[in-house]
């Protein structure tokens, strides 16, 4: 980390071993690229959007899955599916969606002339306005499953006692959710938003580096996709270093806000 905010300071190709120093330099000019504005938007856009879906859909198959009234290899069944994402390369899984997302032979476009909603196909890929959504609902579907298994491993430490009970007072499932089972995995649920923040970053890099290059017209790059084009493929090594000192200021400024708002005294069992 210091290494590369020493380099953010320098001129270089990455390659040469005489970089020249330039000061502050590179982050007036990254300050002023409209590319790096555009790309710190999206990554804002899937920083609010993937966590929030992908939090309230794994808590939401979790407590399913714990307390729904279905049989037990039911149980083992969906979590095997709801789990197979995390297992598959996410490579493959970019690949996969861009079929899915194929204006011409895609299922989703299939679908929707099959239920006659024709006026609704998109290219989905292809349009600025539907890109990032495209991509957000991708990485929300490879996620959703591994967190909804750390929710599960909390849920399961309840005891089964304090259900019964807030059953016998006539205390509604939702209710139940709200009053037992959010407080007591409030802990494990302070973690997994950590993790949103980190896996935000890296989802929506390997996403849109497999899925879409960024395009179209950089409508859906990131702050790790253009920091990744200027080192690798610009050969400006010192301004690809200042874009990762803003993505690690960005991350330890969330990392820190997430700690303090969800601050709340542990409840003991």
């Amino acid at each position: 980390m210091l290494s590369a905010a020493k380099m953010s300071l320098y001129r270089s190709t990455g390659l040469s071993s005489s970089p020249t120093f330039i000061g502050f330099d590179n982050f007036v000019t990254l300050f002023n690229d409209p590319i790096f504005w555009k790309s710190l938007k999206n990554t804002f856009f899937l920083l609010g959007v993937f966590p929030l879906v992908t939090m309230i859909l794994a808590l939401f198959f979790a407590v399913i899955l714990t307390q729904g009234k279905i049989f037990e290899w039911e149980k083992t069944l969906y979590r095997l599916v709801y789990f197979l994402p995390n297992v598959l390369s996410m490579v493959v899984i970019g690949m996969m969606f861009m079929y899915v997302y194929d204006f011409n032979l895609g299922i989703l476009n299939s679908f929707l002339d099959f239920i006659g909603m024709e006026a609704f196909k998109r290219t989905w890929l292809g349009e600025s306005g539907t890109v990032m959504w495209a991509l957000a609902f991708t990485m929300v579907w490879q996620a959703a499953g591994y967190y909804m298994v750390m929710y599960i491993s909390g849920i399961n430490r309840i005891p089964e006692d304090l259900y019964e009970a807030a059953t016998l007072d006539g205390a509604s499932p939702i209710k139940q959710f709200f009053i037992i089972t959010l407080p007591l995995i409030w802990e494990v649920v302070r973690v997994t938003i950590t993790f949103f923040i980190t896996g935000a970053f890296n989802l929506s890099f390997i996403f849109v580096k497999v899925m879409t290059k960024g395009g179209p017209d950089h409508a859906s790059e990131t702050l790790l996709n253009t920091m990744d084009i200027q080192a690798f493929m610009n050969a400006n090594y010192g301004y690809a270093m200042a874009i990762s000192v803003v993505v690690f200021a960005i991350a330890i400024v969330l990392a820190l806000l997430v700690k303090k708002i969800t601050e709340r005294d542990v409840i003991e069992l």
